[in-house]
C-alpha cells in the first residue's frame, strides 16, 4: 500500500493511496489504533469525495478508521468493455421500458463482484498490517452485492451497513443465505431504480440472527439525516468491545 498525498479535516488524517495499481483513500482518526470500516460506494472515487469524505469523519468521531478503494471499470481505472456492454444494456432496456432481465443483472453486477471483491481482500489485508488500524472490520453500504459477497466471504468482517437500491443478482440470494454477522439494511421506499420487493426479499434471506430494517419513503439520494445515528450505533455496538465510545 503506497500513500500518494495527505490532508487533515477536523481529526481525521486522510491519505489518499494506491495498492496494487487500485487507488484508494484511508481516513485515520488521531486517537490511536482504530477498527476499520470498509466505505462503499456506487463508482469513482472523485465525484463521490465529498460524501466519502462526509461519511468518514463521521466514523472517526466514534473512533473508526475507514478505507475505500475505486471500483473497476470506474473513475481513472480502464475500461472493461463487460461492464460497458451491460451499461448499455441496462440504460436501454430503462429507456424502452423493459424489465431489467436477470442477464443483464448477472453481466453488470457480478461481473464488477467478481473483478472488485479480491482487491477489496487484498486492500484489507494491507490495511491491517498499519499500525494505526485493526480489528474487527465493518462495512459500509456501496453496491450490495459486492457488500453481501465481502461479508460472507471474509471472516474478518464482523457486521454489515448495508444500502438497498442496487440490483440484486439471484446468486446473491443464495449467498446472503450463508450470511451470518449482524446487517443494518436502509431501503428507500420510493427509489425508481430499485426493484423493492427483491430488496425485501433480500433481507428476508440473510440467515443471521441479528438483522435490521429501516425503510424510509423517498428516492434513491433522500436517505433522511436522522438514519446516520442509528447506522453508527449498530456499527459501535459491534465493532467496539465493551462500552460505548465516549462513556
Amino acid at each position: 500500500m503506497q500513500f500518494l498525498s495527505e490532508q487533515r479535516h477536523d481529526g481525521v488524517l486522510e491519505r489518499h493511496l494506491t495498492h496494487d495499481d487500485v487507488p484508494g483513500i484511508l481516513w485515520t482518526p488521531d486517537s490511536g489504533p482504530a477498527p476499520l470500516i470498509l466505505l462503499g460506494h456506487p463508482g469513482g472515487l472523485q465525484p463521490m469525495h465529498q460524501r466519502l469524505l462526509g461519511r468518514a469523519r463521521d466514523a472517526a468521531q466514534h473512533g473508526f478508521a475507514s478505507l475505500t478503494i475505486e471500483l473497476p471499470g470506474a473513475g481513472v481505472r480502464p475500461r472493461i468493455p463487460e461492464l460497458e456492454q451491460a451499461r448499455t444494456d441496462l440504460r436501454s432496456a430503462l429507456a424502452e421500458g423493459r424489465p431489467v432481465d436477470d442477464a443483464i443483472v448477472d453481466a453488470l453486477v457480478l461481473t464488477l463482484v467478481d473483478l472488485a471483491a479480491p482487491e477489496w481482500r487484498s486492500a484489507l489485508d494491507a490495511a491491517l498490517e498499519l499500525p494505526e488500524v485493526e480489528g474487527p472490520v465493518g462495512i459500509s453500504g456501496g453496491v450490495i452485492a459486492l457488500a453481501v459477497r465481502l461479508a460472507v466471504t471474509d471472516p474478518r468482517i464482523a457486521a454489515a451497513l448495508l444500502f438497498a437500491g442496487s440490483f440484486v443478482p439471484r446468486s446473491t440470494f443464495e449467498e446472503a443465505r450463508r450470511l451470518r454477522i449482524p446487517v443494518h439494511v436502509l431501503l428507500q421506499w420510493d427509489d425508481a431504480g430499485n426493484d423493492r420487493q427483491r430488496a425485501l426479499d433480500l433481507f428476508d434471506a440473510f440467515a443471521t440472527a441479528e438483522k435490521t430494517l429501516h425503510a424510509n419513503m423517498g428516492g434513491h439520494t433522500g436517505v433522511p439525516a436522522f438514519e446516520a445515528d442509528p447506522a453508527m450505533a449498530f456499527l459501535v455496538r459491534h465493532l467496539w468491545p465493551g462500552p460505548t465510545v465516549g462513556q
